[in-house]
């Protein structure tokens, strides 16, 4: 499992920046504690071609696909984003809020942004997610739990977990347990 340096300015060495605007500073007292994945695909079901990209840069046209015009004007981001191939982007810097969780709340916490990062797959909540995407995501992980000690595993959670009802992804293709299968690997 490659483990990814994250410089003091919260970017990800060697991966692909891509700043989004959507984003602003964390509150003074938040503490980072939590790690949020979520899945997107962009059309809906289908991978590659930059949409998600496109949309966290609030460049996505709505004319270029019947499903975007529903995200017309949506402002939304993560902090990174993780292909089928492995490709790693960082759009927001992880000392900042990234715009990822909406309306949500953990253990009683509200406005999960404050206090978590947010990391999107490309998937859908059917479709098996690829076995270099759970690799760079554990990387990624360790690397978040080493700089940030209050990230444990127990609390790296789904979009559906902090947004039950609203939200369902990374849905039942996700293996959790592999993610932990590979978190307990020294």
């Amino acid at each position: 499992m490659n483990r990814p340096a994250i410089r003091l300015d919260g970017w990800i060495v060697g991966a692909r920046p891509c700043p989004s605007p959507n984003f602003d500073p964390r509150p003074a007292e938040a503490e980072i504690d939590l790690v949020v994945v979520h899945g997107i695909s962009l059309p809906p079901g289908e991978f590659g071609g930059g949409a998600v990209t496109r949309l966290f840069c609030n460049e996505l046209g709505s004319s270029e696909h019947p499903a975007f015009r529903e995200l017309e004007g949506l402002r939304v981001s993560a902090h990174a984003f993780i292909d089928r191939t492995g490709g790693l982007t960082q759009y927001v810097s992880f000392l900042d809020r990234a715009w990822h969780a909406g309306e949500s709340c953990y253990r009683g916490r509200s406005a999960c942004n404050d206090f978590s990062i947010g990391i999107e797959l490309e998937g859908t909540d059917t479709a098996p997610y690829e076995r270099s995407q759970y690799e760079v995501l554990a990387g990624l992980v360790r690397a978040v739990m080493d700089r940030w000690p209050a990230v444990r595993p127990e609390r790296i959670v789904g979009h559906s977990d902090v947004a039950p009802g609203r939200k369902t992804d990374p849905g039942p293709a996700f293996d959790w347990g592999e993610l932990r299968r590979l978190l307990s690997r020294p």
